[in-house]
């Protein structure tokens, strides 16, 4: 629900006096500071979204992710390249599925995670920005 932001706060802002000619003439193509509370995101998906970027927060599961992207892996293997106990994998690999960052499917005694398409979308913001090169 749209511009519920404003709706919480029971009143929508005032403009503030003295604001930069180019700010003033887009607040007035979008409706004001109404148009704007009407047009930002709801309260629920900037939760959802703050949620998931606290997932994207942390080294270990940054790491996890790129080694997803590469190929499907079971804990063991993650568990000896990042080198932490199996409680502190759990607790990560726990973030990332809540997410639907990554997915883990039963095989026998193992349970094999791959990384997910949103997985592979939120890795690709993390990415180094490829520079290309001028031929030489």
């Amino acid at each position: 629900m749209k511009g519920a932001q404003c709706m919480e706060q029971k009143k929508i802002p005032e403009i503030p006096q003295n604001i930069p000619p180019k700010v003033q003439e887009c607040l007035c193509q979008n409706g004001g500071m109404e148009g704007l509370c009407n047009l930002i995101m709801s309260p629920e998906t900037i939760l959802k979204n703050s949620e998931l970027f606290k997932a994207l927060s942390d080294p270990f599961r940054i790491k996890i992710l790129s080694l997803l992207s590469i190929q499907p892996l079971c804990v063991c293997i993650i568990r000896e390249f990042l080198q932490i106990s199996d409680t502190r994998l759990s607790y990560h690999l726990k973030k990332l599925s809540t997410q639907d960052l990554i997915s883990g499917s039963s095989q026998g005694n193992w349970i094999i995670y791959t990384i997910t398409e949103r997985g592979g979308l939120a890795l690709s913001l993390c990415m180094d920005p490829v520079i290309p090169s001028d031929g030489d």
